[in-house]
């Protein structure tokens, strides 16, 4: 079965290609969520046209995270925790933690944007990317020390 999509879909394709899918998967997948539409001759002629919004809006999309991450240089993020001996935390740092952070500093990032591979567990310095664009990456420092508290 062809279809065209109509959104980006992981490990498939980006939106506007003419792709060969499964027939149960394009039927009961693909279609229903709106990813994409069945390639018939009139949906191929709509095609160009997607193609042409794509390229537009990608490239408005594109602009406005490069001038997002001009604004992440410089920028810092602190957090004050609980920690043990050698610098282990009690608990961790998340991407969540820090989209939280960010958004108290007026930046509202998706965590999912965050490229954390793996929770920060131990006090210091990092520098850890977020992926504003499939094109466009910052990189924010994270400082994690140790609560006062203590």
């Amino acid at each position: 079965m062809e279809v065209i999509l109509k959104e980006d879909v992981v490990k498939l394709g980006s939106r506007g290609e003419v792709v060969k899918v499964a027939e149960g998967y394009g039927r009961n997948f693909l279609l229903p969520r709106k990813l994409a539409i069945e390639a018939t001759k009139g949906n191929k002629a709509v095609i160009e046209q997607m193609k042409a919004a794509s390229v537009r809006r990608s490239a408005k999309e594109k602009s406005q995270a490069e001038e997002l991450a001009k604004q992440f240089d410089g920028l810092s993020v602190e957090f004050k925790r609980r920690a043990g001996e050698h610098d282990q935390l009690f608990g961790s740092v998340t991407s969540s933690d820090v989209a939280d952070a960010l958004e108290k500093k007026g930046f509202n990032i998706d965590r999912r944007k965050i490229q954390l591979h793996e929770s920060l567990r131990t006090l210091g310095e990092f520098t850890i990317p977020i992926k504003l664009h499939k094109d466009v990456a910052a990189h924010l420092k994270v400082i994690i020390e140790k609560d006062a508290a203590e």
